[in-house]
């Protein structure tokens, strides 16, 4: 039987799709070998811009405590220290390519060490030198990091950026069930994401 294969859009910056990636990972960990995962990048902030008020960027976080509620949530904490605040959700999906071209479990690790440095532990992820220490916090090859700030893999990210607005996609996370034109917008429950695998592999539309 064929796998079911999801289309999954997202941000490093966005809380949501924090939730949406481990609920999205989970699912596949109930359905191996039956659950396949394409990610793609979806930019918030697509362009670097000038500096960002911290205090105004510390407050914002506040709101991160919505999402930290939820069942089946990731780990957040409101911002603390003088890191950041990020300048653009460019670096974290360059090194994210980078890690995809040694293999899944490698994509796998740093996207997992994105997300938790950024929102558990208050790191600015668009910092190349915080990039760097993620990347081998992730047991990643130091040799691998550099292929991150190659033009053709920026040249991938703003090209999966495009193609999502083509599709329909208005803001992340989102998924998409190969063979369905539907992009759905917004970190479903759980369940929702199961019932979806169980029709789907019943072959019911």
């Amino acid at each position: 039987m064929d796998p079911v294969r999801f289309t999954v859009w997202y941000d490093y910056l966005c809380p949501w799709c924090y939730n949406g990636s481990l609920r999205m990972r989970r699912l596949a960990g109930e359905f191996p070998g039956q659950v396949e995962l394409t990610w793609r990048s979806f930019l918030l902030r697509p362009a670097e811009r000038g500096a960002r008020d911290l205090e105004r960027f510390r407050a914002y976080t506040r709101s991160w405590q919505g999402p930290a509620a939820e069942e089946d949530a990731g780990t957040f904490r409101v911002w603390e220290g003088d890191a950041g605040p990020p300048s653009h959700s460019v670096p974290p999906h360059r090194v994210a390519k980078a890690a995809a071209e040694l293999g899944p479990e490698a994509f796998d690790a740093i996207h997992e060490r994105l997300l938790h440095a950024y929102f558990a532990e208050n790191r600015d992820v668009s910092e190349r030198d915080t990039l760097a220490e993620l990347w081998r916090e992730s047991g990643l090859p130091d040799a691998g990091f550099a292929r991150s700030w190659d033009e053709d893999l920026l040249s991938a990210v703003l090209g999966e950026h495009d193609d999502a607005i083509e599709a329909g996609v208005t803001g992340v996370p989102a998924v998409r069930l190969e063979g369905r034109d539907a992009v759905i917008v917004g970190a479903q429950p759980l369940e929702l994401y199961r019932r979806w695998t169980r029709r789907a592999l019943d072959g019911i539309a």
